[in-house]
């Protein structure tokens, strides 16, 4: 009897020391009182995250590799709580321009990166480094690549046998390209809405909802945790999975995941990845899953089974590439720095390389830091492959850059003589260089087949090289370009011989 009194009392205080380790907040008790009727899926998706089961105190006092904070105590009046609805969409409301009085609470919708940081500082810190930080920015701000994006978006109208067309508006900017890269959210005013709880008043917000990875936050952060740790389970399962790029890593610009679905490391964990521990910290290669995701070679801290890291976990994506296979408008190094509307070629353009294919060196990475993230890479692939594989990869995927730089330089050179002989208008007449059909056949070649080839390369999805808008297509392209030029040529000679 003493022994099962003993036990009960046991079982009493460990289960009344764990009710105190996850004790919710009275603020985020109030929010969930609401809001388990008025948005049941928010509350539900919470209360399965690891933010509802663990308080900071708690998640402090596991060992450095396991940890998933990276701040060192536990900021004031978050030790003992589990991160909820409060603790989110409260924090520094002078600093959000979209707060709001809710319910005698001042409330923001947007929880940003500077929010995340309370706990997350390094990832945020690492995050701002990088180039998806500043993807509105590089998107928006730089005349040639929105000029691309106007004449994807732009309305096209056919009048007396002419195209004209008109610049995008922002609702469908918002809707594609600004999707991913993210859009500037801002406070238009206040609006009444009826609610189960009676009529509220919420700010109105421009260029919302988004979660684009350049997102420009209302207290003037950059960027979207959510984008990959989607609200409100913020699951690194998610973020560790191919289908979560997906999202924005789909093509045929960056068909990673394409790809990857057709690698033999796609192949695997299509069989084998249901088996796999997505969310264990740190992630051990052999234990946890046995080919790599998107996350495994880019972001995630991978270890081996006896502990040892083999890759420090980094949210500066940038950390473990060399250089930059995404063409704008040839491959090259990777840029120093994350705001590349900084960037100038010799001929005053904001390209990363001349229009002939040579890097604009000064704002690239030398070739010592290209072989550093070279080695970071290569690491995490030693953990499966023996060095002369490795070796053998990725002087293949050297030369596919080669290569595929090549054959935009035969597509750049036909376009140059088009604009030169008067066959298309170009830069010499201050006109759009995507706006007729031989300039839309250059971007294609770069932006569509030279990155496809190149990404089949780097991530072993060979068809995507070859036939899936790779090399087949790179080839017929620039034939198709010669022969518009020929054809277009002939056409203004004719045209001259009959006016005389």
């Amino acid at each position: 009897m003493r022994h099962r009194i003993l036990a009960a009392l046991i079982f009493f205080s460990l289960l009344v020391n764990a009710v105190q380790a996850t004790e919710i907040s009275g603020k985020t008790e109030e929010c969930l009182d609401c809001h388990i009727s008025a948005t049941p899926g928010i509350v539900a998706d919470w209360k399965k995250s690891l933010h509802a089961e663990v308080s900071m105190s708690e998640a402090l006092k596991k060992p450095k590799l396991e940890r998933r904070v990276s701040v060192e105590q536990a900021p004031d009046g978050l030790a003992d709580v589990v991160i909820g609805c409060a603790e989110c969409h409260t924090i520094s409301p002078q600093t959000h321009q979209d707060t709001f009085e809710h319910n005698g609470y001042q409330i923001h919708i947007v929880v940003t990166p500077n929010d995340c940081a309370t706990c997350h500082k390094t990832e945020t810190e690492e995050y701002a480094q990088n180039l998806m930080s500043q993807a509105y920015g590089n998107l928006k701000n730089n005349p040639l690549y929105h000029s691309l994006v106007d004449s994807i978006n732009g309305i096209q109208t056919f009048e007396n046998m002419q195209t004209k067309l008109a610049p995008a508006d922002e609702e469908t900017n918002a809707d594609s390209c600004f999707y991913c890269h993210g859009t500037k959210i801002e406070v238009k005013g206040m609006a009444s809405r009826d609610t189960q709880m009676g009529i509220m008043e919420f700010p109105v917000l421009s260029g919302w909802p988004n979660q684009g990875v350049g997102r420009i936050n209302p207290d003037g952060s950059k960027g979207s945790c959510s984008s990959c740790h989607p609200r409100h389970q913020f699951s690194i399962e998610v973020a560790r999975k191919p289908s979560g790029c997906a999202e924005c890593h789909k093509g045929p610009d960056v068909p990673a995941y394409q790809v990857y679905n057709v690698s033999k490391h796609g192949n695997i964990y299509s069989a084998l990845g249901k088996d796999w521990d997505f969310k264990a910290v740190p992630w051990t290669v052999g234990k946890d899953f046995t080919a790599p995701t998107c996350a495994t070679c880019h972001i995630s801290l991978v270890t081996d089974e006896d502990g040892d890291v083999i890759a420090e976990r980094s949210h500066k994506m940038s950390d473990r590439l060399p250089f930059r296979i995404f063409g704008l408008i040839y491959a090259h190094p990777f840029p120093k720095l994350p705001d590349t509307t900084i960037i100038k070629n010799k001929a005053g353009l904001p390209l990363p390389t001349e229009l002939t294919g040579e890097p604009v060196a000064e704002y690239l990475i030398d070739e010592n830091e290209q072989k550093k993230r070279l080695k970071t890479m290569q690491k995490v692939c030693r953990a499966c492959h023996s060095q002369q594989w490795i070796q053998g990869h990725f002087k293949r995927l050297k030369h596919t850059i080669k290569y595929t730089n090549q054959m935009t330089l035969t597509a750049t050179k036909i376009l140059l003589t088009a604009w030169e002989k008067g066959a298309a208008k170009g830069l010499a007449q201050n006109d759009s260089i995507f706006n007729e059909a031989i300039e839309k056949k250059w971007v294609e070649q770069w932006l569509f087949f030279a990155n496809s080839t190149r990404f089949a390369s780097a991530m072993a999805g060979a068809d995507y090289g070859v036939f899936a808008n790779g090399r087949w297509y790179m080839s017929k392209n620039i034939q198709e370009m010669a022969d518009w030029l020929e054809f277009k040529l002939n056409m203004m000679k004719e045209n001259k011989l009959t006016d005389r």
